[in-house]
């Protein structure tokens, strides 16, 4: 018995006895097979459908969360300081006026510039220079704007006013002071002719010798007449030292 039972062994189906190394069981004609590869393939078979229907549950879930994450908020970033300014804390850069300056401010503005530099005229004689009637014309508004933007150093047009008097006409310290202040001449302000004089590089002596020389030669004067017209308040206002160097010194 032990034998057979070892060289036999019995259909699952027909349950009778058949020899072991039997693949069809000669009885029912069934086709016979290991239980436990059976049970390796139903195992197999499970794990399989483990897979599948996991991972498409896996797959749907994660379908989900990129779903969610497209029309949640975004979670915000941790702060990072900038140190480019905000939009209300960057400078009002203002804008241009340049288009808002009527045409005629600016004309006059160029003018006054260009009488500034080139005949180095006073604030006030400018001012009457452009509104005058004989001069350019201007609105009483342009050249008051052209005399405030105009940028000119008044004591330096003075001094240079001065040194073109000084070179062309040799007058004395007080003729070119009352010619820088008068209102038919310069119309300077006292301090910007008194800052001329004293910072003018003119020799007195040697203008009031040039002035006498002048008064001999085109009106034939004697030393002494030419003395007095030199000295005179109504004249050349050099002092009675300078006066007196000139006709020392005389021809």
């Amino acid at each position: 018995m032990k034998n057979e039972s070892v060289n036999s062994k019995i259909c699952k189906y027909c349950k009778t006895e058949i020899p072991k190394t039997a693949k069809i069981c000669p009885n029912c004609n069934k086709k016979q097979g290991s239980v436990l590869t059976k049970i390796i393939i139903a195992f197999v078979v499970v794990v399989v459908l483990c897979l599948l229907f996991g991972g498409g549950s896996k797959s749907k879930k994660t379908d989900g969360e990129i779903n969610a994450s497209t029309t949640a908020a975004p979670t915000p970033e941790p702060s990072v300081e900038s140190t480019a300014p905000s939009v209300t804390d960057a400078p009002v850069v203002e804008e241009s006026t340049s288009d808002t300056i009527p045409t005629e401010y600016k004309s006059a503005l160029n003018k006054a510039i260009a009488y500034s530099e080139s005949m180095h005229m006073s604030k006030n004689g400018l001012y009457n220079q452009l509104t005058s009637e004989y001069g350019e014309q201007f609105s009483a508004e342009a050249s008051q704007y052209a005399i405030d933007n105009v940028g000119a150093d008044w004591n330096a047009n003075a001094l240079a006013k001065a040194e073109e008097y000084n070179e062309s006409m040799h007058m004395s310290k007080l003729g070119l002071y009352n010619q820088l202040v008068s209102e038919s001449g310069e119309q300077f302000t006292t301090d910007e002719a008194q800052y001329a004089v004293d910072n003018i590089n003119a020799d007195w002596n040697a203008n009031a010798l040039a002035k006498a020389k002048d008064y001999q030669d085109s009106m034939s004067m004697s030393p002494e007449s030419i003395r007095d017209q030199l000295v005179s308040e109504y004249g050349e206002q050099f002092t009675q030292d300078e006066a007196d160097y000139a006709i020392s010194n005389l021809n």
